[in-house]
C-alpha cells in the first residue's frame, strides 16, 4: 500500500457513504439513506466507546435481522470493537458458553432473545447490567417514561464519527468472531480481519456487478459468515441498498424481491429448496431478481430455480474460514462443484498422500470411492486463514505443514473438476465399503416428492453401518414405499451398498439458523423417533413399517454387538 492510500476495511467503507443520500437500508415499509445509517452508526459508536472497559473489546449482537443488528455492526467497526454474532438458535449454556468463551463485554439483544441469556453466567466480563435490551417496552421506570436504552440512545444523539486515527483501525484489525455452523459438535469461533470482510465484500461485489443502483436482500442471519461475505460486505463496499428479512421465509421470498425490487439474493443451506417448494404460478419469473450466489444447494435446484425465477445462480463452494474456495464453471459436469484454484487437492488424512482420481462407470457410478474420496485440502489457503479464538486445538486440526485442511470429504475427476462428499463426519462404512453421504443425498433429491434428503450412518447389528436417510416431502405428499423401491432400482449412478436400508419420513428437519441440517441430531435418535420409519429386513425385500417389536430386537441386536 502506497503512503496515503485509504486502508481497505469496514471502518472505512462506512466512512465512505456517510455523505451517500442514496437509499442504503431497506427494512419492512421503511427505509434509511447511507447518511442516515452512517450517523445511527457513529452515535452508537460513541456510546459504544463510552461503555468500554479493560480487556477484549467484544461485543456480543443476539438479533434477528433488524436495522439496529446493522447500526451496532457498523459501530463496531468505527469504535475498533469485535462484534460476536449470537445464534439464537442456541439455548440455555450452549449460549452461554458461547459468550463466555469469546469474552464478551457488553450484550446488544431484543425483548424476544433476552429471556435466552437471563438466569446464565455469561462471563466475569458480561454481568446483567452489561446486557442492552434495544427497544425494550417495559422500560426501567415508570410508564411513558423512555426505555433504558432509549435515554442512553438520548446521550449520544448527533455524536460525529469518531476520529479515525485515534481508534487506530487497520485491515489486520480484528472485527468478527464468526461461529462455524456447529452441525457436527461444539461451535469455533472463526477469526475475521475487517480487512478481510472488506476485501471480500468488495470482490463479491466487482463478481457479481453490484452497483449503488442493486437492492441486495439480506435474509440469511447475520451473525453468520454467509450474511457478511456474500450480502451485508458487497452491499457496503458498493454502495448498493440492504433489503433486510428478520428471519428468512420462503412464503415471502417473492413478495420481499417485488417490493424492494431485489437485484442480488445471497443463501446457505437449502433456501433454494424450500422457496421451490412453495406453489409456481405462471409470473413467478416477473421480478427483479437478476443474480444468486450461495453455498451447498441442490444441484437439481440451481438449475430449476434459475427457470423459475429468470435470474442466474451461481453455487460455490467455501468455509467460514476461508481456506478454500471450489467454484462452479459452465462446463461443470452433473453433480461436481466445480473447479477449484491450483494447490487445491483430495488428501487421504491417514496417509497424507494425494488420492487418485475419481473413475465413474457409464452410468456415473463412483467405481473407487474409497480410494478416491479423501479430505479436500488447500497447499495455499493457510495464508487466508485467521485462526480460532482461543482454539489452538482447532487451529492445529486446520493447518498442518502449511496446508489448509478444511474437514470436507471430497473427491476429483480426471479433468480437474471436485465434487463435495460431505463433511468429514458424514463417513459410512457399509458391508467394508467406503462411502460419503452427500452423493446419495443428491440422487435421492431428484424424487419428485422429496424437498430435502439427509443420510448418515447407524449402527448395523452384526459390523459396520447401515445407511438411514430422513425425508422431507412436499407438502400433502405422502411416503409411497413400493414406489420409493422402484426410484431407487431406476437411479443408474446409485451405488450398491447407498440403498437406505432404514427411511424416517418428517415435515421438519432439524437445522441451524441457516438451515443446514444437524445430522448429529438425526443419528443420535436413529429410529427412536415418533415420525414413522420404513426399513429393509434385507437387501432386495420390500420397505415396511418399522414396529415397536422391531425396535427391541434391532437394540437388543446391536447391544450385544
Amino acid at each position: 500500500m502506497t503512503q496515503g492510500e485509504a486502508l481497505l476495511t469496514i471502518d472505512q467503507l462506512i466512512r465512505d457513504r456517510a455523505g451517500d443520500t442514496r437509499v442504503g437500508l431497506a427494512y419492512s415499509d421503511r427505509t434509511w439513506t447511507h447518511q442516515e445509517v452512517v450517523r445511527s452508526q457513529a452515535e452508537r459508536a460513541s456510546l459504544l466507546m463510552s461503555l468500554k472497559r479493560p480487556g477484549p473489546f467484544h461485543v456480543a449482537l443476539l438479533m434477528d435481522n433488524v436495522p439496529e443488528y446493522v447500526f451496532w455492526m457498523g459501530a463496531a467497526a468505527l469504535a475498533g470493537a469485535v462484534v460476536v454474532g449470537g445464534n439464537p438458535t442456541h439455548r440455555g449454556d450452549e449460549l452461554a458458553r458461547d459468550l463466555s468463551h469469546t469474552e464478551c463485554q457488553l450484550l446488544v439483544t431484543s425483548p424476544t432473545y433476552r429471556g435466552l441469556v437471563e438466569g446464565h453466567d455469561l462471563g466475569p466480563a458480561l454481568p446483567r447490567e452489561r446486557i442492552l435490551v434495544v427497544d425494550d417496552p417495559t422500560g426501567d421506570s415508570a410508564a411513558g417514561a423512555p426505555t433504558r436504552y432509549g435515554a442512553l440512545l438520548a446521550g449520544v444523539v448527533g455524536a460525529p464519527l469518531p476520529d479515525q486515527a485515534a481508534v487506530g483501525v487497520t485491515e489486520e484489525s480484528l472485527g468478527l468472531l464468526l461461529f462455524t455452523s456447529g452441525t457436527s459438535g461444539a461451535p469455533k469461533a472463526c477469526l475475521c480481519s475487517q480487512g478481510r470482510l472488506a476485501r471480500i465484500g468488495s470482490i463479491v461485489a466487482e463478481m457479481f456487478e453490484i452497483t449503488p443502483d442493486d437492492v441486495c436482500y439480506l435474509a440469511m442471519p447475520l451473525f453468520h459468515s454467509n450474511a457478511l461475505m456474500a450480502g451485508w460486505g458487497p452491499a457496503l463496499a458498493a454502495g448498493a441498498t440492504a433489503a433486510l428479512r428478520e428471519r428468512f421465509s420462503a412464503s415471502q421470498f417473492l413478495f420481499d424481491v417485488r417490493r424492494y425490487g431485489v437485484t442480488y439474493f445471497n443463501y446457505v443451506g437449502k433456501p433454494l429448496s424450500y422457496i421451490l417448494a412453495t406453489p409456481a404460478h405462471p409470473d413467478d419469473s416477473d421480478n427483479t431478481l437478476r443474480r444468486c450466489f450461495g453455498n451447498e444447494a441442490a444441484e437439481a435446484d440451481v438449475a430449476t430455480f434459475a427457470e423459475r425465477f429468470g435470474c442466474t445462480v451461481q453455487d460455490a463452494y467455501g468455509s467460514t474460514e476461508g481456506g478454500a474456495t471450489v467454484q462452479r464453471t459452465p462446463d461443470t459436469p452433473r453433480g461436481a462443484l466445480g473447479r477449484a484454484l491450483p494447490g487445491t487437492m483430495i488428501v487421504n488424512a491417514e496417509t497424507g498422500e494425494e488420492c487418485p482420481r475419481a473413475v465413474f462407470d457409464e452410468r456415473g457410478r463412483l467405481l473407487n470411492a474409497e480410494e478416491a474420496i479423501g479430505e479436500l485440502v488447500s497447499q495455499t489457503g493457510a495464508t487466508g486463514f485467521e485462526g480460532y479464538w482461543r482454539n489452538a486445538e482447532a487451529e492445529a486440526a486446520r493447518v498442518k505443514n502449511g496446508w489448509y485442511w478444511t474437514g470436507d470429504l471430497g473427491y476429483r475427476d480426471k479433468d480437474d473438476f471436485f465434487y463435495f462428499g460431505g463433511r468429514d463426519y458424514d463417513w459410512l462404512r457399509v458391508d467394508g465399503e467406503n462411502f460419503a453421504s452427500a452423493p446419495v443425498e443428491s440422487i435421492l433429491q431428484r424424487h419428485p416428492d422429496v424437498v430435502l434428503a439427509s443420510v448418515y450412518a447407524v449402527p448395523d447389528t452384526v459390523v459396520g453401518d447401515q445407511v438411514m436417510a430422513t425425508l422431507l416431502l412436499h407438502e400433502g405428499r405422502t411416503f409411497d414405499p413400493e414406489g420409493f423401491l422402484d426410484f431407487l432400482d431406476g437411479e443408474q449412478d446409485l451405488g450398491t451398498k447407498w440403498a437406505p436400508k432404514y427411511v424416517r419420513v418428517t415435515d421438519q428437519l432439524p437445522e441451524t439458523a441457516t438451515t443446514k441440517v444437524m445430522k448429529r441430531v438425526l443419528r443420535n435418535e436413529a429410529w427412536h423417533c415418533e415420525e414413522p420409519v420404513w426399513w429393509r429386513t434385507a437387501k432386495g425385500a420390500p420397505y415396511r413399517r418399522l414396529e415397536p417389536g422391531d425396535i427391541e430386537e434391532l437394540d437388543r441386536l446391536i447391544a450385544e454387538r
